[in-house]
């Protein structure tokens, strides 16, 4: 909640933010780097000894090699210097390679999201639930879109013309963690994105799986750090969208 009081106040003030460029359309704020020295300084504060990985500084090693911090202090940059009211600060906890808590908030909002692992889901004090819907033509379905520099533009639009007929509506948010976030509160009923980091996924995973949602990469299987590719939603949802993200290039009519 510090790290999010921290950038609501870069928020406020978002146009006097001083801006280097990382890379080509990805930016990093003042604001991102003082909410990770505050989420560091915190957490470790709290749990002494416990690895990181982090966006900005990569992998910290830690005493106590059971534990790790998996942390975006800003995911949804593009959208905080932009004044969009969309992004979020997303925190996960290891033990042993398995993911036993998630944080995602959006201090815009003010909605925290939250999970321990066999505790279930919550957005504030509310229980968490993803969306019923079974059939792909009722559902909204999130993604991320690959913007100068980053992924393959051709297969995306491969991917985004075979689902987009076959959905009610797709969004893209412009937060990762958020996507997920929704995804578990019923907001939206799936989503899918490749060319992602463990820091935008960690958080996410968890608080859909105890929503009651699935997530596997998009091949189906479970490495998705590895693959840094996600497909989620509730298990219809979830396999039919597995199943349109491999069909081939649809003929031109």
């Amino acid at each position: 909640m510090k790290a999010g009081r921290s950038l609501s106040r870069d928020f406020g003030e978002v146009q006097n933010l001083q801006v280097s460029l990382k890379g080509p359309g990805d930016y990093v704020s003042q604001a991102d780097r003082k909410a990770e020295e505050i989420i560091h300084a915190e957490l470790s504060r709290a749990r002494p000894g416990y690895a990181f990985l982090m966006e900005e500084r990569g992998a910290i090693p830690g005493e106590d090699d059971q534990h790790r911090w998996i942390v975006d202090p800003l995911d949804g940059t593009t959208n905080f210097l932009h004044g969009i009211p969309i992004f979020s600060i997303s925190i996960a906890l290891e033990r042993q390679g398995q993911l036993v808590a998630g944080v995602i908030y959006n201090p815009a909002m003010d909605e925290l999201y939250t999970a321990e692992r066999g505790g279930g889901a919550f957005l504030n004090d509310r229980r968490l639930r993803v969306s019923g819907r079974t059939k792909l033509t009722d559902a909204v379905v999130g993604t991320g879109v690959p913007h100068l520099g980053r992924g393959h533009h051709g297969n995306f639009l491969v991917e985004l013309r075979n689902v987009m007929g076959e959905v009610s509506g797709i969004r893209r948010l412009g937060s990762v963690a958020l996507d997920l976030a929704y995804v578990a509160a019923g907001r939206m009923d799936g989503f899918w994105e490749p060319g992602l980091s463990p820091w935008d996924l960690a958080a996410g995973i968890l608080i859909i799986r105890e929503a009651g949602g699935f997530c596997t990469d998009m091949n189906g299987g479970q490495e998705i750090f590895d693959t840094g590719s996600i497909v989620a939603g509730n298990e219809a949802i979830h396999r039919a969208l597995l199943k349109t993200l491999k069909k081939p290039l649809a003929p031109r009519v």
